[in-house]
């Protein structure tokens, strides 16, 4: 009877329930002061500051039959981590070592808890539905390349290019990947580019409903790029190396900002609606025939916004300070590291795309089979646009039930 070797792949979870829900690894108290706890590597690595005292940095807590020990009695702690990659191309060889010191000593049954606070237990939450790119270099690596395929050798390095390189295309266009931040406008009407930020998709104010109140880009003005300061006659100044100097705020910037809205929308102030009616002389004089020819782009009161790029700033109109707003933009996907993750529905174009990438730069390859790689990389790419649109039969339902509705006039 011959030996058989099972080459089927494990499962992709990793996780037991209790990690995955909660984030915790708990292990039995050492009866010393010292408790040695290796993080398992399924889980959110550790993040963690040097210093005597958790900081606000750190990615977990420490607990002690389920009590808060930082700066808690009798359990005074200080702890250190050392982080230990075996192999740069596996992230699984990642193991961490937490060193927890205490006061008094923690008894055998005692329980010794590591728990990841919220936010890093969200993106475990989320982990499933993507795959990282160093993953994709990997499975690439391994199933496109080598003996008797298109593509017999190939530089891991090559790869690792045209894979970001279709990561950031399929950002702009196919994933999507929207990023919101919340923020207040303050008084200076600007706020600073996402340090990852591409282009924006859409800000909106929020009212005290939570109701998002779409804010518009306008063209009504411009954010020069060079305010020059100009001498009497008016030629550009210079400084000591022959530079032109130039003025620190655009006074059209500052004439925007005090900008009175209602002249600009047609919208009448309250106070010049007190008691009128349209037989009203102060009707006529006040308020008649202000909104006549108005723009779409003029009509609405939520206020405007540019992109100033001298500065690096959203630049927002004068009624907009004070409010809470949401900034939807898109990131490239690839601001901070190579794990960068690529939604699992959209795994298959990506590697579509490497393998174009790959042989379209060879010449010895045929043509034919350049152009066919070109038509399946077009294919897998639409069908993840389709997967990713998130439409689902119900959307349908409800646009259907919408066109038998009676107009009424």
């Amino acid at each position: 009877m011959s030996n058989v070797t099972n080459y089927e792949a494990p499962g992709l979870i990793k996780q037991n329930n209790s990690e995955y829900y909660t984030g915790e690894f708990t292990q039995a108290g050492s009866g010393t002061t010292t408790q040695t706890v290796n993080w398992p590597s399924n889980l959110t690595p550790l993040i963690w500051t040097d210093g005597s005292t958790q900081q606000a940095v750190d990615n977990y807590d420490v607990y002690i039959d389920n009590v808060l020990q930082y700066g808690q009695s009798p359990y005074v702690l200080t702890d250190s981590l050392a982080t230990t990659l075996a192999n740069t191309n596996d992230p699984a060889s990642t193991s961490q070592v937490l060193t927890i010191t205490t006061s008094t000593l923690v008894a055998t049954g005692s329980l010794v808890t590591v728990r990841l606070k919220n936010t890093s237990i969200w993106d475990n939450y989320k982990n499933y539905q993507y795959v990282t790119l160093k993953d994709i270099v990997n499975n690439f690596m391994l199933a496109y390349v080598g003996t008797d395929m298109i593509i017999t050798r190939a530089k891991r390095s090559d790869v690792i290019f045209h894979a970001k390189r279709g990561l950031q295309e399929f950002n702009y266009d196919t994933l999507r990947s929207v990023n919101i931040q919340e923020l207040t406008i303050p008084a200076n009407l600007s706020l600073p580019l996402p340090q990852d930020y591409v282009n924006y998709v859409q800000l909106a104010y929020t009212d005290d409903m939570g109701v998002r109140h779409i804010i518009y880009n306008t063209k009504l003005t411009v954010n020069p790029t060079a305010p020059l300061i100009q001498d009497d006659q008016g030629i550009p100044t210079q400084d000591q190396y022959g530079n032109n100097i130039e003025s620190q705020q655009a006074i059209i910037n500052d004439r925007w900002r005090n900008a009175n809205q209602n002249n600009l929308t047609g919208q009448a102030a309250t106070q010049e609606m007190t008691n009128a009616s349209v037989y009203d002389w102060y009707w006529w004089k006040n308020v008649y025939g202000q909104r006549y020819g108005l723009q779409p782009e003029n009509s609405q009161k939520n206020g405007w916004f540019t992109v100033d790029n001298r500065r690096g700033v959203f630049a927002f109109s004068g009624n907009l300070s004070g409010r809470l707003i949401t900034l939807e933009y898109i990131s490239d996907g690839l601001a901070y590291n190579i794990d960068s993750r690529v939604p699992k529905m959209a795994e298959d174009a990506l590697y579509a795309h490497i393998m174009y990438s790959m042989i379209a730069n060879r010449p010895a390859v045929p043509e034919y089979l350049v152009q066919r790689y070109k038509r399946d990389r077009y294919a897998k790419l639409r069908n993840a646009k389709i997967r990713l649109s998130n439409i689902k039969m119900e959307d349908f339902t409800q646009v259907m039930r919408g066109k038998s509705k009676w107009i009424k006039h």
